[in-house]
């Protein structure tokens, strides 16, 4: 049997406007996607990454990877490895030159789809600031923008025994570093930030479940969902239970979750069946044990 450990979460946050597609004249439009008949805003995966590595990188030092078109692409440079560079430890690498180089990606992310649907609302704008200053001025140009404020929820999954090593390059760091960078990550995802059309976003979460899993299925990718009252947000509990009662190899997913939560957003956290119901810090905080556990006993 296994002995391997999966890094599971579920995030969900709330924000707006936060990934905007190929425009079409003068109107900026939201990446979307379609699902259940209707449409839903979301933030791609890449989207997600380049945070994460540009925070990576505030935070810690974390520099972004050298990369460069020598093979005709741009893709990462030779000596760019998982040694100096966390990035391609965490996303993984395609190297041409020279033969094929192929690094998978160790932590696995989703795109953040909203859990509220899109209904087609536009902001109307114009850069009248600007055009006042020019004397004698009639004009100014027109904008629109589609607009949706929501919550969102996206996942991460990371196989713990892959961090750190790279077959190709036949590298392998130490593991209090391996705990290190997970540990940095989890913080980032705690911290997430974006940054669009001048202004700062906070996709830090508001509710968060997952742990540490004998298996690296994503068991909460497409099993959070909301409802609303009139004065109540509500979680699928009944989806997350049902999530919560599968069992894997010995155990059931609810016995190797956690939940995180900011007190006052949902209504019915409560009804979740899971035993550690935990602030967002002390989430985070059991999460950095059970990483820091795992890699002592690999010594």
């Amino acid at each position: 049997m296994s002995n391997s450990k999966y890094l599971h979460l579920a995030v969900i946050f709330k924000a707006s406007n936060l990934n905007y597609g190929e425009g079409v004249g003068n109107i900026l439009t939201l990446k979307k996607v379609t699902t259940e008949g209707k449409n839903y805003s979301y933030i791609s995966r890449q989207a997600l990454r380049f945070d994460i590595v540009r925070m990576l990188d505030e935070l810690y030092g974390y520099k972004p990877a050298d990369v460069n078109k020598d093979a005709g692409v741009i893709q990462f440079a030779e000596n760019s490895t998982i040694r100096e560079f966390p990035e391609i430890d965490f996303f993984g690498y395609m190297k041409t030159k020279d033969g094929n180089k192929i690094r998978k990606a160790v932590v696995r992310l989703t795109d953040a789809v909203s859990l509220e649907p899109f209904n087609n609302e536009l902001e109307f704008g114009t850069n009248k600031g600007l055009a006042d200053r020019i004397p004698n001025n009639t004009g100014n140009d027109i904008f629109q923008a589609e607009i949706h404020r929501s919550y969102y929820c996206y996942t991460v999954t990371c196989n713990l025994e892959e961090i750190g090593t790279d077959p190709v390059y036949k590298i392998t760091i130490d593991n209090t570093e391996k705990a290190e960078r997970i540990k940095r990550l989890l913080n980032v995802i705690k911290l997430l930030n974006r940054d669009i059309r001048g202004k700062r976003e906070n996709l830090s979460p508001l509710f968060v479940i997952g742990g540490l899993y004998d298996v690296g299925n994503p068991f909460f990718y497409n099993r959070v969902k909301l409802s609303f009252t009139k004065d109540k947000i509500l979680l699928n509990e009944k989806l997350i239970n049902s999530t919560l009662a599968i069992k894997t190899l010995e155990k059931t997913v609810g016995e190797q979750s956690m939940l995180g939560y900011i007190d006052g957003e949902f209504s019915n956290i409560g009804d979740i069946s899971v035993s550690d119901k935990l602030s967002i810090e002390e989430f985070f905080g059991n999460l950095d044990e059970k990483i820091d556990n795992f890699y002592m006993d690999k010594k």
